[in-house]
């Protein structure tokens, strides 16, 4: 579901014009504040842009490819085009209602990820869930409030949509998790419903792009003690490696060096400690017919 002839979303290709901007700008030996004055804006804004944090407009982009002496009448088509494209909603915006702001970006950077490594440590990875499975989930941290089934299902139906990304024709991603045995006999949903949420892991771990481990209770303690995160790597140089961490109000991104080669350090410890792919399969076979 993400926008023909793109790598990804919207995210993605601010993220990539704003790279491909900066390097220019460098390369023009010109300053954030004198960018942002021929375009009747601020250091700040050029910074904003530059990190791809908001919108682009043409006229923007086309000044500021004029400022730095940009003369390729081709190479400056496609970076209009590019922000042209990068201003297109993506199809998750139609949940926007339902949804927080802050999660719109991740789900702009996970439709253009190659590579999703992720940590679960109280919940089956949101593209791995069942429909059943999802729409517990939904439910829960709403305290009193119940939502109305219109908008559970529209939610499930996001998180279904989602899952897109490992089944499209046209570079499927590699899904690569990680999660806390507890994880597997929590009965979010009922017995029932984990008994089916636990079968479809047997299925979908079977297939090439998807590896799931598991961190049993019999290992002991382990490195992310911090809790869940996620690890996005893509396909594009102006593209860096994201850290994602989810919080109940907000979240956090990270794309410092030194926090990423943090995480991955901590997440390779993780897959070394976890199950192999071969030993996830007994163990969840093992669960089933605990609770069938």
């Amino acid at each position: 579901m993400a926008e023909q002839g793109t790598p990804g979303g919207p995210t993605a290709l601010r993220i990539m014009l704003g790279a491909h901007l900066r390097r220019m700008r460098e390369d023009a030996n010109i300053s954030r504040s004198d960018a942002g004055w021929a375009i009747r804006g601020s250091e700040s804004k050029i910074s904003r842009l530059e990190l791809g944090r908001v919108g682009f407009k043409v006229r923007d982009v086309d000044d500021l490819l004029t400022l730095y002496k940009l003369d390729d009448p081709a190479e400056r088509e496609r970076l209009l085009n590019l922000a042209r494209e990068a201003n297109n909603p993506g199809w998750w915006q139609r949940y926007d209602d339902l949804t927080p702001t802050w999660f719109h970006s991740y789900l702009g950077l996970e439709v253009a990820a190659q590579l999703i490594r992720t940590y679960e440590v109280q919940f089956v990875p949101g593209l791995l869930q069942t429909a059943d499975y999802a729409r517990a989930v939904v439910q829960l941290g709403r305290g009193e409030r119940v939502l109305p089934d219109a908008e559970v299902e529209r939610l499930v139906t996001l998180r279904r949509s989602r899952q897109e990304i490992l089944t499209r024709d046209e570079r499927p991603a590699r899904l690569w998790a990680v999660v806390d045995e507890a994880v597997l006999r929590r009965p979010i949903g009922g017995w029932a419903v984990l008994r089916a949420q636990l079968e479809y892991l047997v299925e979908v771990s079977r297939k090439p792009n998807v590896t799931l481990q598991i961190l049993p209770f019999s290992g002991g303690g382990y490195a992310a003690t911090g809790g869940a995160f996620s690890l996005l790597r893509f396909g594009d140089a102006d593209l860096p490696d994201i850290v994602y961490i989810e919080h109940l109000t907000s979240a956090v991104y990270l794309d410092k060096r030194e926090d990423l080669d943090e995480y991955v350090v901590t997440m390779d410890s993780l897959s070394i400690a976890a199950s192999t792919p071969r030993q996830t399969q007994h163990l969840l076979a093992s669960i089933i017919a605990e609770i069938s």
